[in-house]
């Protein structure tokens, strides 16, 4: 007899500084994996109780109250399958682990993508993650993009993730390859949102939110540029939709690249580079439970070294290429 799977149930304990607040409001900041207008619809659905008794539209919320929240509907929201996907950890303790994703991996499953993503690798690496939303993921990669990304093993760690990440107190710096030539390091200050005709872009929009990116230039190479990339928000595609607002998109990016040059289609022909060339190579925030700052590298993988080579790089000695190997 085969029995049917256990109904997820997260559960979440109100904050002090919550005290005061609509109970949907409190639940759309502590689980930001659901709106606001689903968790109301949760609450009316019975689906939501405080305490153990089932929670009522407006109620408030004043500290210390148990609140269990049983998810329904979209696939995307329910509890998704454990799969033995492989997974390059860079750290681990009760709280934190840090991953060096590859390219390829999908982080969250979407439209397309409900299989195989680094969130049913990280249930089938620690299963207690089925009780944290999103599997404790607090911020995502892009699909081609490499590096570092940082995962909350509890609630606790990743309300506190959460809140480090409105507030820009976690640095997250690339590598990333553009086309053209660089003179010169600066920053871009521009809302990035929707694109207003092409849906699935995005675009630097009047109409979108604050977004901003710092770069400095590494190295000259064939054709391109060598930047280091910092953010100070993580808005979708942000690094991407920057550079091709300046004129310098990243090399072999599918969605805002510009046309190549010789050098360039030469290199990436000959060391089979097919993505954008952009690395998360360090990663820096407070651990949310004994307060220290901590930080971790990633090296560069395989097909970005390879293709710096090939376009002319010649600086794997200095500073700058610590992360080299």
């Amino acid at each position: 007899m085969v029995s049917e799977p256990l109904e997820t149930i997260i559960e979440v304990t109100i904050p002090a500084d919550f005290a005061g607040v609509r109970l949907d409001q409190a639940l759309a900041r502590l689980l930001p994996d659901w709106s606001r207008s689903r968790l109301q619809t949760w609450i009316r659905e019975k689906r939501i109780s405080v305490d153990g008794a089932a929670a009522i539209p407006k109620q408030k919320v004043w500290s210390g109250e148990k609140v269990e929240v049983r998810p329904s509907g979209h696939p995307a929201e329910a509890m998704h399958a454990p799969e033995p996907i492989s997974l390059d950890i860079v750290y681990e303790d009760d709280s934190l682990i840090v991953i060096n994703k590859p390219a390829g991996l999908v982080v969250h499953p979407g439209s397309g993508n409900w299989q195989g993503t680094m969130l049913n690798a990280l249930l089938h690496h620690a299963a207690k993650l089925n009780t944290v939303p999103r599997a404790g993921i607090v911020h995502r990669l892009d699909k081609d993009t490499s590096g570092l990304l940082v995962v909350a093993k509890t609630l606790e760690a990743q309300t506190h993730l959460v809140r480090q990440l409105q507030k820009h107190t976690v640095n997250r710096d690339y590598l990333a390859l553009v086309l053209g030539s660089v003179s010169t390091g600066g920053s871009v200050d521009a809302p990035v949102g929707r694109h207003p005709v092409e849906r699935t872009k995005m675009a630097v929009t009047p109409g979108g939110k604050p977004a901003r990116t710092f770069y400095q230039v590494l190295e000259k190479l064939q054709g391109c540029t060598l930047l280091g990339c910092s953010l100070e928000t993580g808005r979708t595609h942000q690094i991407r939709v920057h550079m091709h607002s300046i004129g310098h998109p990243l090399l072999g990016d599918p969605v805002y690249g510009g046309k190549s040059g010789r050098n360039i289609q030469d290199a990436t022909r000959l060391t089979g580079f097919c993505r954008q060339a952009l690395h998360a190579y360090r990663l820096e925030l407070t651990h949310p439970q004994h307060g220290a700052r901590m930080a971790w590298h990633a090296p560069l993988p395989d097909d970005m070294k390879n293709l710096l080579l090939a376009l002319g790089h010649q600086n794997s000695s200095s500073a700058a290429f610590s992360i080299w190997t």
